[in-house]
Formats: C-alpha cells, sequence, structure tokens
C-alpha cells in the first residue's frame, strides 16, 4: 500500500456502531490509545469492517476533526 498521508498508525478495530448514513469505528492503536473514525456504512460494508480485524488509521493534517464529550 502506497499513500501520500504522513501519520499512518497500524491498529485493530474494537468497536463498530453502524447507523443509516455514516458509523463510528474505534481503533485501539496500543499503548491505551483509541482513534475513532467516521465514515460511510457503505465504506464500512466494503471493506467488510469487523471487530478484531487489523486495519490501518490514515491521518492528513487537512482532514483532522477534534471533538469534545
Amino acid at each position: 500500500m502506497k499513500i501520500s498521508a504522513r501519520n499512518t498508525l497500524k491498529g485493530t478495530i474494537k468497536s463498530i456502531i453502524k447507523g443509516p448514513v455514516n458509523g463510528e469505528v474505534v481503533i485501539d492503536i496500543g499503548g491505551g490509545n483509541l482513534i475513532t473514525s467516521i465514515i460511510t456504512t457503505q465504506s464500512i460494508d466494503n471493506m467488510d469492517l469487523k471487530v478484531g480485524k487489523l486495519v490501518y488509521a490514515i491521518v492528513k493534517a487537512n482532514e483532522v476533526l477534534v471533538a469534545v464529550d
């Protein structure tokens, strides 16, 4: 896999919550750190994402969102 993004983090899917349009995918990147990504439900299905699957979180500076609880 070759990509232009500089920040690629390998991890395992911890949870998936699918909605009608978008879904939330939580990725465990180790060291007690989690990354949550919001992607389309269609993308979840197309990539056959499942809990426990090894994936890569790819972060581009112009696509980082910040949220608070």
